[in-house]
C-alpha cells in the first residue's frame, strides 16, 4: 500500500513591504495534486543561483537584516535602499515563491505521467525552494538512471545559459566570444562546451588564481582583469581569436566598454584603410548579470559598428523555438555529469535559509562559490 500524499509542505517565500523591507519566511502551503501531464515531486536539491537571490532578497542590505518570527515559523527581514523602491513597486505586497530550478523524486503523477512515479526528475519553473512541487512534464527533465538529485539540480539555468550564448553567437554570425567572471560554475561549463565544440573563448577573471584554474582546465585565453597589462593582452587575445561577441556577468563598471574598445583595436590591426567612423566590424557586448550593481560606464572609443544590451535566457529560448530547446535538453541529459556538472561549496536546509549566519555565506556571490538548498533536511 502506497504512503498517503502530503497535504501541506514548507515553501520559502519573499515579501517586499511598503515600509521598504524584504522579508523571507517559511510558509506551510497546500500541496497541489498533479493533473493530466503533471507530476508531484519531492524536492531533494535546488541550487542557489544569482537569479534566485535577485528574487529572494533583491537589493536588500543583508548585513543590516535581522532574524525574527518563531522557532516554528522563522523569518528574516532586511532593509531595501529607498532609491530602489520605485523600480520594485510592482512587487510590493506580493508574497512570492523562490527557487528557479531543482530536482527530486516523483511521488505521484496525473494522467499520462504515471510511468515517472519513483523516477528522479529535474524541474524548472519557479517555487523550487520547497519540500514539494507540482510540475508539468514540459518543465521536467527525466534524469539518467543513477543520477543524484544534486547532479540534476542545476540542469537548467547554467547549462541552458551557456548553450544559449553559443546559439546566440551562431545566429548572429560571430565565430568566437568573450566571457567575464569566467571562473564561475557557468564559466567553467562554458569553457568545457567551447573546447568540445571547437569555439575560441576568451575568459576574463579577477585573480591569478582564477587564471591558473582555467588554464588547468585547458583554457587557451584566461586573462586577469586586475593585471597592469590586461588591456594589451585583451587586444592580443581578440586579435588571435577574432572574437566580436562578449557576455558580461559583471554589469556595472567599465569592463563591457573596455571589451568593445579592445575589439575595435583588434579590428584596426587588420584594417586595410582608416575611417573616422571606426572599423566596419560589428562588435556586440551583452550584459547578463549584475555582480556589480553600479552604473555601466563606457567611453565611446569603438567606432559606430557596435551594440550593448541586455541578454536574458527565457526570451532567448522563446526566440530559438521548441526544436532548438529540445536539442539543448537532450544534450544536457546526455552530458549531465560531465560537461554540465556543477560543483557546490556547501549545503543549506530550508530551516537554515532564513538564518543570518547562512545568509552571510551564500549571499556573498563569490566567483566559483555555489550553494545547494536541501529541502528535505532539517
Amino acid at each position: 500500500m502506497s504512503a498517503p500524499l502530503p497535504a501541506t509542505g514548507l515553501q520559502l517565500r519573499s515579501l517586499l513591504r511598503d515600509s521598504g523591507e524584504i522579508e523571507i519566511s517559511l510558509a506551510e502551503v497546500p500541496v497541489a495534486l498533479p493533473g493530466p501531464g503533471e507530476v508531484l515531486v519531492r524536492v531533494e536539491a535546488a541550487p542557489i543561483n544569482p537569479s534566485d537571490l535577485g528574487l529572494m532578497l533583491g537589493p536588500a542590505n543583508v548585513a543590516a537584516g535581522r532574524a525574527g518570527g518563531t522557532s516554528a515559523s522563522p523569518c528574516f527581514t532586511a532593509p531595501v535602499p529607498q532609491a530602489t523602491m520605485t523600480a520594485l513597486a510592482a512587487r510590493v505586497g506580493l508574497s512570492l515563491p523562490v527557487g528557479n530550478e531543482g530536482a527530486g523524486t516523483v511521488i505521484a503523477a496525473g494522467e499520462g505521467a504515471g510511468h515517472l512515479v519513483g523516477r528522479r526528475v529535474a524541474v524548472f519553473g519557479g517555487a523550487m525552494y520547497a519540500e514539494f512541487r507540482t510540475a508539468s512534464l514540459a518543465d521536467c527533465l527525466v534524469l539518467p538512471e543513477g543520477a543524484t538529485a544534486a547532479q540534476g539540480a542545476s540542469w537548467f539555468v547554467n547549462p541552458f545559459t551557456a548553450l544559449g550564448m553559443i546559439e546566440t553567437m551562431r545566429r548572429e554570425g560571430h565565430t568566437a566570444m568573450v566571457h567575464t567572471a569566467a571562473a564561475s560554475n557557468l564559466g567553467q561549463m562554458l569553457l568545457r562546451i567551447c573546447r568540445a565544440d571547437g569555439i575560441a573563448l576568451v575568459n576574463i577573471v579577477r585573480s591569478v588564481e582564477q587564471v591558473a584554474l582555467l588554464r588547468g582546465q585547458g583554457a587557451d585565453w584566461a586573462l586577469d582583469s586586475t593585471a597592469p597589462d590586461f588591456a594589451d593582452r585583451l587586444v592580443d587575445a581578440l586579435t588571435a581569436t577574432g572574437a566580436t561577441l562578449a557576455f558580461d556577468a559583471i554589469g556595472g563598471g567599465r569592463l563591457a566598454g573596455q571589451i568593445l574598445a579592445a575589439m575595435e583595436a583588434a579590428a584596426r590591426r587588420s584594417a586595410a584603410s582608416y575611417s573616422v567612423y571606426g572599423s566596419a566590424v560589428h562588435k556586440q557586448a551583452y550584459i547578463y548579470g549584475a555582480l556589480n550593481t553600479g552604473p555601466t560606464e563606457f567611453v565611446r572609443s569603438f567606432g559606430f559598428a557596435w551594440g550593448m544590451g541586455g541578454w536574458l535566457l527565457p526570451p532567448r529560448l522563446a526566440q530559438f523555438g521548441a526544436e532548438t530547446v529540445e536539442r539543448m535538453k537532450a544534450r544536457v541529459a546526455a552530458e549531465l555529469t560531465t560537461t554540465f556538472a556543477s560543483h557546490y561549496t556547501g549545503e543549506v536546509s530550508l530551516a537554515e535559509v532564513v538564518r543570518p549566519e547562512a545568509l552571510a555565506r551564500f549571499t556573498r556571490r563569490a566567483t566559483g562559490e555555489k550553494y545547494l538548498l536541501v529541502p528535505q533536511h532539517g
